[in-house]
């Protein structure tokens, strides 16, 4: 009878000590449990892709090829293709109807990769990377009656070849859209007393010096200013367009440079994934890294290269001339963006950047306002500055805007 006493005395008293636990859990006032911090997860996307809808038939014996200097791996080849397979599902292509080629260096590989679509009966071939264009269009010159696209190429218009074309879409909008994003960001990091204001620096991996880098990463760095004045830029270069080890390095290394948000222009999960590690927030280029990265990314902005080729292929299909230079923008659909994570985003980027949507809609935001920036001190001054802005992709598809535009420190210029 001792025995059972004792074991329920030790009972009851373990009956105590477990509500005394679920009472420390317990809102003093409600009594309700404390609920964890509300996850938000990602929002709309404030750009998104639109539909692309079939309204022309298909010739019999028509053949498409593509051509991509990488694969899947890479998230600027994943794009293409990802645009590619979104038009072959829309217009019902046939397996014979079209051939993909990956993994085709910036090389005379191009043109034999070219010379076999042709041999294959392809009538239309598009290529994706900017080392493809000089055989693209050695291809277009011996190939005649099949037409050549290039995306992101500059020399169509002075080649003068009637089926040779370049495409390209107006993502400086995007990057600026998402600079957006990282500005708020960075006010909020400021405001809670994590960074002062002279501390906002941002980190930029680029890929080359070329123009559609640069143009890309001040376009950024311009959208982040807008509504974080106090921010500054460094940029890395690791001059591949896919080098996981070596984009890594470069995030790390601004990291170590005490840059407190990443961004890049770079095809691999190397500087979003040291971000992730790292703690650091980041902007990611060509896609979500959210599945991969989800306490650090925010947003990301991309080319829509659907409506491009659905462009094409609806030419060649109604015997319609080809642009020699196309550049679709938001009109078109062919500058999307991510949802938002708003567990990592600032309160208030959603409505920031649909605010600014609107206005590059109506064309009272200019992303290269001259106003807004200086170089060596001094307010821009170009033959493509076109009342107070810089006419970005105006005269020819790709980017052209190659200035060192103040607030932004390029760290290397030899590669590495």
């Amino acid at each position: 009878m001792k025995k059972f006493a004792k074991v329920l005395a030790l009972c009851l008293a373990l009956v105590m000590v477990i509500g005394c636990f679920a009472a420390c859990g317990k809102d003093k006032d409600t009594g309700k449990k404390d609920e964890k911090p509300e996850i938000l997860g990602m929002s709309d996307s404030p750009l998104d892709a639109p539909e692309v809808k079939k309204d022309f038939e298909i010739k019999e014996g028509f053949k498409i090829g593509f051509i991509c200097l990488h694969d899947e791996n890479s998230t600027y080849d994943k794009n293409f293709l990802d645009g590619a397979n979104a038009v072959i599902e829309a217009l019902g292509l046939t397996k014979d109807q079209y051939i993909i080629k990956k993994n085709i260096p910036e090389g005379n590989e191009c043109y034999e990769a070219a010379k076999d679509l042709v041999d294959q009966g392809c009538t239309i071939i598009f290529a994706n990377s900017f080392g493809h264009e000089d055989f693209m269009i050695k291809a277009a010159k011996e190939f005649t009656d099949v037409e050549f696209c290039h995306a992101t190429g500059c020399k169509a218009a002075t080649e003068n070849l009637p089926n040779y074309h370049n495409a390209f879409a107006s993502i400086y909008e995007g990057r600026y859209l998402a600079g957006i994003a990282a500005g708020m960001k960075l006010n909020e990091m400021i405001e809670a007393g994590d960074i002062t204001a002279e501390e906002a620096k941002m980190g930029y991996v680029g890929a080359f010096t070329y123009a559609e880098v640069i143009s890309g990463y001040t376009s950024f760095y311009l959208g982040a200013k807008s509504v974080c004045p106090s921010v500054t830029m460094d940029v890395q270069f690791t001059g591949s367009w896919y080098d996981p080890t070596l984009e890594k390095n470069a995030a790390e290394a601004l990291i170590a440079k005490d840059c407190v948000l990443i961004s890049q222009h770079a095809d691999s999960m190397g500087a979003p994934g040291a971000c992730e590690a790292a703690g650091i927030p980041n902007v990611s280029y060509n896609g979500s890294t959210y599945e991969a990265c989800p306490s650090t990314f925010i947003v990301s902005s991309r080319i829509n290269w659907a409506p491009y080729f659905n462009y094409i292929i609806k030419c060649v299909n109604t015997d319609e001339a080809i642009a020699t230079d196309w550049c679709g923008g938001i009109a078109e659909g062919s500058v999307v963006l991510t949802g938002i994570n708003q567990d990592v985003a600032a309160e208030g980027t959603v409505d920031a950047i649909a605010k600014a949507v609107a206005e590059l809609k109506a064309g009272t935001l200019k992303v290269f306002n001259t106003a807004n920036f200086t170089v060596d001190g001094k307010v821009l001054e170009d033959d493509l500055v076109v009342d107070g802005y810089y006419n970005e992709s105006g005269i020819v598809s790709a980017p052209s805007f190659s200035f060192n535009v103040d607030g932004i420190t390029r760290l290397n210029e030899n590669f590495g």
